[in-house]
């Protein structure tokens, strides 16, 4: 789940992190107060949770507080890769002498936290990387070894930062580095981190992005930033089908049967278990398919929790057919979820042989399952059919391979 910019800032600052002078305005009236306050020129700046403000119109400069108001209706009503505006941040412009890149994240691949430095900000970290790579380090570190400040020194050390600009910059990096563990972040991002023309160096713009399994954990702080517990908080506002997927998931404290996304193909998926819900997604794609959803299914749901997962992927518009396929399950009963997806197909008024394209679901009672399936038609197979082959299975009915 994302944080907005000004929530960022507000974690920011309870760390120590420099942060120049500015405060949220949801009002013309409240953006010209706050430029008053500030006490110089000034940038307005959109609250969205993507990136692209500035290419959007969405950014805008003020050399005095009768400016803002006007400023702050320009800004309000642009929609930033769809997005609406939810507050505007003012603060004060600062004269920049170098701006610095500084990033947190998680690499799956090596299954540990990396830190990305530059001495080139302000710019596509990605831009940087490929034309200038010399300006980019790239850290792994340890999430179970003490976290030293050595790891930041060194990291900005290797683009080439020396002397007292390398020693303000390190506290700064490592307490990015401090957040990011402390708090299950899966990013942490600076992006400029700037030396002012007067030595200072403060942070311009600042991007979290908090693990969603974590958000229990951090509840209070969530709590201090004002962030409800009904905002998924993704790159986009939730979708109406999205929203109504999360509703089933929690109607029943039984298993699981929602975590979906919208997407815009005509095979609806009802996927699960163990990572085999991105899995068989990919799997989908490969095979030239379109699916209309991702979602996740397993934890052994009830036969009601996977009947209206069913007839919510079947009542999304373009979806022509489902394929309801999981990995190897021990703690998922299939008899329960194919009693549940059939029932999800006959509720929604379709013929579960002619709109399930294939149920790939071995595991526990998977004998009593296939009955069930058998009974009404359905085209079904073991474990000793792979999920990437019946996911071309699914695809092939479509009519896509």
């Amino acid at each position: 789940m994302r944080f907005y910019e000004y929530e960022s800032k507000a974690l920011f600052r309870q760390r120590g992190l420099p942060l120049g002078k500015g405060s949220l305005a949801r009002s013309p009236e409240e953006a010209k107060r706050a430029a008053e306050e500030i006490g110089g020129p000034v940038v307005l700046k959109s609250q969205v949770l993507s990136g692209g403000r500035m290419k959007a119109g969405a950014v805008k400069f003020a050399d005095t507080p009768d400016e803002c108001p006007a400023l702050y209706e320009a800004i309000e009503p642009i929609l930033v890769n769809d997005q609406k505006c939810r507050a505007v941040l003012v603060e004060e412009k600062t004269p920049v002498a170098q701006e610095y890149f500084v990033s947190v994240t998680w690499d799956g691949r090596r299954k540990l936290p990396v830190l990305l430095f530059s001495d080139m900000g302000g710019i596509d970290i990605e831009e940087v990387a490929e034309k200038h790579p010399e300006h980019v380090s790239k850290t792994h570190f340890s999430t179970i070894l003490p976290l030293t400040p050595r790891i930041a020194k060194e990291a900005i050390a290797d683009v080439g930062v020396t002397g007292s600009d390398l020693n303000r910059l390190t506290p700064i990096v490592f307490e990015l580095m401090k957040l990011f563990l402390d708090y299950d972040l899966t990013l942490a991002e600076i992006n400029p981190l700037a030396r002012l023309e007067d030595g200072r160096f403060i942070v311009l713009d600042g991007h979290l992005d908090l693990e969603a399994e974590a958000r229990r954990r951090h509840k209070t702080l969530l709590a201090e930033l004002g962030i409800g517990e009904d905002e998924t908080r993704q790159a986009r506002e939730p979708t109406e089908f999205e929203i109504a997927g999360r509703k089933v998931n929690e109607a029943d404290h039984r298993g699981v049967a929602g975590n979906v996304v919208q997407f815009d193909g005509n095979l609806g998926l009802v996927i699960g278990a163990g990572g085999g819900s991105l899995t068989l997604f990919d799997a989908v794609r490969n095979h030239g398919g379109k699916p209309a959803n991702y979602c996740e299914i397993g934890g052994n749901p009830s036969v009601k929790k996977a009947c209206e997962l069913t007839k919510l992927i079947l009542s999304k518009p373009g979806v022509e057919k489902i394929a309801v396929m999981m990995n190897v399950v021990s703690n998922t009963r299939v008899d329960i979820v194919a009693r549940g997806v059939i029932k999800g197909c006959i509720e929604s008024g379709k013929d579960p042989a002619e709109v399930i394209t294939i149920f790939r679901i071995p595991g526990a009672w998977e004998e009593e399952g296939f009955k069930i399936l058998e009974k009404y038609g359905v085209e079904y197979c073991d474990r000793s059919v792979s999920m990437y082959e019946a996911a071309g299975k699914a695809v092939a009915k479509m009519g896509a391979a």
